[in-house]
């Protein structure tokens, strides 16, 4: 859109309305026909509704689209947006040339009456930008945060509505997304998985959109795999048992990789855990990835290009304190939690400096970072002078820390990890960066193999072939 004021959701339902070369469906299971009744309630519903549909009960949605274990999922929308659409194809075929089809869904579940549960849902598109064109698709989550079920309705209703508008009347990946949000507080609700598929968008890069969701705060975080897929955090990470390594990456080294391996070593001593209900991640937060106030997109998929050529997911997150990102995945799974990290970092979570803005200080910031889920993984460094290894017992706190800190290495909240190689610890990524880009020699040794062909095969931080 060119115009600076925006339109407001009954001016995107009427523009809707009113042209006549877009027609299609409306399905919407769970929070009620909400998307579908602002068409309707604004007039000209018939020059764009072919049909809607609200299947409440478990079994006419089962004998609908398909039996399935969990109504508010990707899955259940993938059923819906493909039984719609085939539906619209066949029954309107003779207006096919001159109309541009769509079929909207959304599986959605509001607060309950005790409001004991998250409201969220899963709604998405499934469109033609011509006549006769290809068949594109966009797919949403959200979290909705309204502290009513009504007013949390009424958002879905908004945010279907500018879905519809956004993917039939714009051409830009990251306008589209933006203009999601339209005519609902920031506050309100959180988008954590945008995907964006289709002949018409082979151009876009969905983990740059879900780096935007995150930067543009429509999202606190997402998360995509190893194929640049992108996830949703709730379901990647349901009933899951998270290992989670914070860093720079830049690039990733022989220290990264032994974090990962040494702390996934020392959580399997420490917990019972089963391989195939682990899930590992790398996770960049905004912090990390900003320079100089700005976030470069290449220098950002460089790293991501990296840990996906060693099998990492990958999370993106603007929770700069450990504490919040470990409330945030507590919430996200029941599973144990294990956060590997470095001794340096591990002093810096004992700065009461650090959290002056809490009114219970840093005992408020530990129960939420020492749940009874989450331990501890901590890596140590090397003494520059001695070259002895700092574990977690040299550790030196301020007296009034002392017993507090004893108590949580006591209780395993805290946990040793002992390194494969000592030779790792005299690693420093900014070494790393410097050397590729000069073109240095020796660098090489420093990165698993990936690492290096990667770099070099794709030219990745302005690497410089060796003179």
């Amino acid at each position: 859109m060119n115009n600076s004021r925006t339109p407001s959701t009954k001016e995107k339902a009427l523009a809707l309305n009113l042209d006549r070369s877009i027609y299609g469906t409306l399905a919407e299971i769970g929070a009620g026909q909400e998307t579908a009744s602002n068409f309707f309630k604004v007039g000209g519903a018939s020059g764009t509704i072919a049909k809607t549909i609200s299947a409440y009960d478990m079994k006419f949605s089962d004998e609908i689209y398909g039996k399935i274990k969990r109504y508010v999922s990707e899955e259940r929308l993938a059923g819906m947006l493909r039984h719609e659409m085939r539906l619209v194809r066949a029954r309107l075929s003779e207006i096919a040339p001159t109309t541009k089809f769509f079929a909207f869904a959304n599986t959605v579940e509001t607060l309950n009456y005790h409001k004991t549960n998250q409201g969220h849902g899963w709604l998405g598109l499934r469109f033609q930008c011509e006549p006769q064109g290809g068949m594109n698709e966009c797919i949403i989550h959200v979290l909705l945060h309204d502290n009513e079920a009504s007013l949390q309705q009424q958002a879905v209703g908004v945010l279907g509505v500018n879905l519809i508008y956004a993917c039939t009347t714009m051409s830009d990946s990251q306008e589209m997304m933006l203009s999601l949000v339209d005519n609902i507080a920031n506050d309100r609700i959180e988008i954590d998985f945008f995907r964006l598929t289709g002949p018409d968008f082979t151009s876009v890069d969905n983990r740059l959109m879900a780096l935007k969701l995150v930067k543009h705060g429509l999202s606190r975080a997402t998360m995509f795999d190893a194929d640049g897929e992108v996830l949703q955090p709730q379901e990647a990470l349901y009933k899951k048992n998270v290992m989670i390594l914070r860093g720079r990456f830049r690039p990733v080294t022989h220290v990264n990789m032994d974090m990962l391996h040494a702390g996934l070593q020392a959580f399997r001593e420490t917990e019972p855990i089963e391989e195939e209900n682990l899930i590992r991640i790398s996770e960049l937060t905004l912090h990390s990835l900003t320079d100089d106030a700005k976030i470069d997109d290449n220098d950002f998929l460089h790293r991501v290009d990296l840990l996906s050529s060693l099998g990492q997911k990958v999370m993106i997150s603007d929770y700069q304190r450990y504490y919040s990102l470990a409330s945030y995945i507590s919430k996200v799974t029941r599973g144990k939690i294990a956060i590997v990290l470095g001794i340096k970092s591990l002093q810096q979570l004992f700065d009461e400096d650090y959290y002056r803005d809490l009114s219970g200080g840093i005992l408020e910031a530990f129960g939420t970072l020492f749940k009874r889920n989450i331990r501890l993984y901590v890596y140590p460094a090397c003494h520059a002078e001695t070259q002895e290894l700092l574990c977690i017992d040299d550790l030196k706190l301020p007296g009034q820390l002392t017993k507090l800190y004893q108590y949580l290495c006591e209780t395993s909240r805290i946990v040793d990890v002992q390194p494969t190689s000592k030779d790792n610890l005299s690693i420093y990524s900014d070494d790393v960066l410097a050397m590729i880009r000069s073109g240095q020699t020796g660098w090489e040794k420093m990165v698993p193999p990936e690492v290096s062909e990667a770099i070099k095969t794709k030219e990745l931080f302005d690497y410089q072939e060796a003179k």
